[in-house]
């Protein structure tokens, strides 16, 4: 029982006994709290409930390398390099990628500064892509900016693995011609027509 100070210490009247004595007693239960129950479909394949989590990237954070993400992904922050996701990728308001986005459906909603590949690109209001965009279907609004070509291409997303690999490897590696050392003690007019002549 609870007991107070000072109220121990007096007898009880001869009215207060015989109502505490007729009281019935007190019955307190605690019923511990229920847990939510989730019932999960056995069919339903372990994929589909990775690819329903969204992976984000805050406003507070800058990354410096690739990322992949298998099922959606939202970028808020700063990346400068790589970014692919299996699923739909959003590049929010106040972000900034550096490199090339590719994803099932892309929105750009911040900006990119690269090349975006998406069998859905949207460009919102307010987003920015300073690069090419490759895509099956596109949607600028009004007020975005833009600076690139477009092109439409059936699988863009496909593109992107097996077509940058075909094309860096077509290209040759840039030639530089030979270093002449330069003569400062003396004339510098045959070293100069030298440099200028074609190779």
């Amino acid at each position: 029982m609870f007991k107070r100070k000072g109220l121990d210490s007096k007898p009880l009247d001869n009215k207060t006994a015989n109502a505490n004595a007729n009281a019935s007693p007190i019955i307190t239960t605690i019923v511990p709290p229920q847990a939510h129950v989730v019932e999960r479909n056995a069919a339903k394949p372990q994929a589909d409930a990775e690819a329903s989590t969204v992976s984000c990237i805050g406003s507070g954070m800058s990354i410096i390398g690739n990322i992949e993400c298998n099922g959606p992904a939202q970028v808020f922050g700063r990346i400068k390099g790589e970014v692919h996701a299996s699923a739909d990728l959003l590049i929010g308001d106040g972000a900034l990628v550096e490199g090339t986005v590719i994803a099932q459906e892309v929105t750009v909603c911040g900006t990119v500064k690269g090349t975006v590949r998406g069998g859905r690109v949207r460009l919102r209001k307010g987003g920015t892509v300073d690069g090419d965009i490759f895509h099956h279907w596109l949607s600028i609004e009004e007020d975005a900016v833009f600076e690139g070509t477009v092109r439409r291409v059936e699988n863009p997303t496909e593109m992107a693995s097996s077509g940058d690999a075909a094309a860096k490897k077509s290209q040759p590696a840039p030639t530089l011609p030979p270093a002449i050392p330069l003569d400062i003690d003396g004339d510098l007019g045959p070293v100069i027509d030298t440099d200028l002549r074609p190779h």
